[in-house]
């Protein structure tokens, strides 16, 4: 392997210094921690151009340069404080490695991306952006980028590679960047405190538990991932989403909300769901972590399919509106809530759609399409997890022509067939709204 110094500079000292994490990346440190992983995101992607080695170090720089969190450091105080540190000049490293083949260079592209999937960055002296290239003797083959969730979640990565093409025609250094959120944020007293009376309101008068008691002895392995895809789903949510003039989305929470009270008995579904916060000034391009936990509390008794469809979308507002705050006032809120109750409240269920688009789509399915498409609802995959920091988290992923969820579990509190039936239900919940008549909505 050869390391390719790539040296970048600002040539300003805007955005540069010492200052706290944001909201969000205090979220996702905290989630970074408790699963020993950085959460890294990126992959392994095939070059089919002339782009030369050198044309990829430009890239690097050009990364470096213009994302002020991509030149950002942690620093951890004795006394426990973690703060970051936002450099305006210094040196990445591309890595190269070399192949006899074009088969020996996809090989080796997968056993080096594997390598970095494998081993959290450094945080405090290793830039959150890892970058290769594979080549053999006749050209680059493969370029691997992997960068840490600290740095950036999924929109902020699709910002720089949408821009990573137009960098020649774009600003070398973007204005903004985690410190200046970060003391943005702080001076957001207001915000945060609209936010905790919302939690509040709710968290006196949920119940504290998301499930009976968890088993002692659970079957092992006890965490599991399950993907389950089912394109019968998929058409009926765009179905009831077009008779319903709502996007897909709700649809989907309220299959959500309803299964879960079918499986775990319980009408109120109370749920955390990550919300992108993108839809605030300013921020819609930020390259930042800025997801953070919203809640959601559905009532699915005595409530048709169209009522839960229309709560779950009422939810799912409120939610998004009150997903953005001080992480510390949700702890300390929820440590006094918790005193108060005199037993700590779970909210260790999440739902996160995680799909670019959730409007329906134009095409106008029957109810004989939607049942034909049953049998191919199938498990994509079962695994192990060799650690899970909550007790149930279902993510919508964002794949096309088929509803595909991938769901983690401690099956201490959810078993495996009780999963494998909540999945069902959801499918049942829609494939019936969508061949039943519409109903009045009710508050």
């Amino acid at each position: 392997m050869e390391r390719i110094r790539v040296s970048f500079s600002t040539g300003t000292a805007a955005g540069a210094g010492v200052g706290g994490l944001t909201w969000g990346q205090q979220q996702v440190f905290r989630a970074m921690r408790e699963m020993g992983s950085s959460m890294s995101m990126g992959g392994v992607v095939p070059v089919h151009d002339a782009r030369q080695v050198a044309d990829f170090a430009d890239e690097l720089r050009f990364l470096m340069t213009r994302y002020p969190s991509m030149r950002s450091l942690l620093r951890f105080a004795p006394d426990g404080t973690t703060t970051q540190e936002v450099f305006t000049s210094g040196e990445a490293y591309l890595s190269v490695h070399t192949a006899g083949t074009d088969a020996d260079a996809a090989t080796l592209a997968a056993e080096v991306y594997a390598g970095w999937k494998s081993r959290p960055f450094e945080y405090t002296t290793e830039w959150p952006i890892r970058m290769a290239v594979v080549r053999t003797p006749a050209a680059v083959t493969h370029v691997l980028v992997d960068v840490c969730h600290l740095a950036t979640d999924g929109s902020g990565l699709a910002t720089m590679i949408r821009e990573l093409p137009q960098r020649h025609a774009l600003a070398a250094t973007i204005a903004g960047g985690p410190l200046e959120l970060a003391a943005q944020q702080r001076r957001s007293t207001r915000q945060t405190d609209n936010a905790m009376r919302f939690w509040e309101t709710h968290l006196r008068t949920i119940d504290a538990r998301r499930f009976p008691a968890g088993h002692r002895h659970p079957p092992a392995p006890r965490f599991r991932r399950l993907i389950w895809t089912s394109p019968a789903l998929h058409a009926a949510s765009e179905r009831v989403a077009s008779r319903l003039s709502v996007d897909t989305a709700p649809v989907l929470l309220a299959a959500y909300a309803t299964a879960y009270a079918r499986v775990v008995a319980t009408p109120r579904f109370v749920t955390q769901v990550i919300v992108g916060n993108r839809f605030r000034p300013g921020l819609a391009d930020a390259v930042t972590p800025l997801a953070q936990n919203g809640l959601v509390v559905i009532d699915t008794s005595r409530a048709t399919a169209d009522e839960t469809i229309h709560r779950a979308r009422q939810a799912s507002m409120a939610a998004s509106k009150y997903a953005y705050y001080d992480p510390a006032a949700r702890d300390a809120l929820l440590d006094r809530v918790s005193k108060d109750r005199g037993e700590p409240m779970d909210l260790q269920v999440l739902y996160n759609d995680r799909r670019t688009a959730t409007s329906p789509a134009a095409r106008p399915w029957t109810q004989a399409e939607i049942d034909a498409l049953r049998p191919r609802t199938r498990v994509v995959s079962e695994a192990e997890l060799p650690y899970f920091n909550e007790k149930l988290m279902l993510n919508i992923d964002d794949i096309e022509d088929t509803t595909q969820i991938t769901t983690e579990v401690d099956t201490a509190y959810l078993p495996m067939p009780a999963l494998h039936r909540l999945l069902t239900e959801m499918e049942n919940f829609t494939v019936t709204a969508a061949n039943s008549p519409p109903t009045p909505a009710t508050p």
